[in-house]
C-alpha cells in the first residue's frame, strides 16, 4: 500500500460493507430454502388419494350415485374414500361405475 492514502478506518468500513452484502445474500438463500422446505412439508402433509371413491347425491346422507377410482377428474366434491370391498359392494348393489375412470374394470368387477 505504499503511495496510497487509505486509512485503516476506510478499509474496515469497506470490509464491513462487503460482509453486510454477504450476510444479505446468505439471508436470501436461507429464506429461499425455508420456502422450498415449507412447500415440501405441505406436499408431504397432504392426505394420500384413496384408491376408491363413492360419490353421493346433493344430500350427504343420500345414496351413492357413482363409484370412482381415486383421483378421478370427474369425481364430485361429495366423494369420499372407501375400501376396495366397499367399492365392490356398491357396484354389486347397483351403484353405477363412473364411465370416465371405469372402477369396475380396475376392480375386475363383472356384473352379475
Amino acid at each position: 500500500m505504499s503511495g496510497t492514502n487509505v486509512s485503516r478506518l476506510a478499509l474496515l468500513r469497506f470490509l464491513e460493507e462487503v460482509q453486510r452484502r454477504d450476510l444479505e445474500r446468505t439471508r436470501r438463500w436461507i429464506a429461499a430454502e425455508e420456502q422450498r422446505e415449507a412447500a415440501r412439508q405441505r406436499v408431504q402433509a397432504r392426505p394420500s388419494v384413496p384408491d376408491w371413491l363413492l360419490e353421493r347425491g346433493l344430500n350427504s346422507h343420500s345414496a351413492p350415485v357413482y363409484v370412482h377410482v381415486g383421483g378421478c377428474w370427474n369425481a364430485g366434491k361429495r366423494s369420499a374414500g372407501v375400501s376396495r370391498e366397499q367399492a365392490l359392494r356398491a357396484l354389486a348393489e347397483g351403484v353405477p361405475a363412473c364411465s370416465h375412470c371405469r372402477p369396475d374394470t380396475e376392480l375386475g368387477y363383472v356384473d352379475g
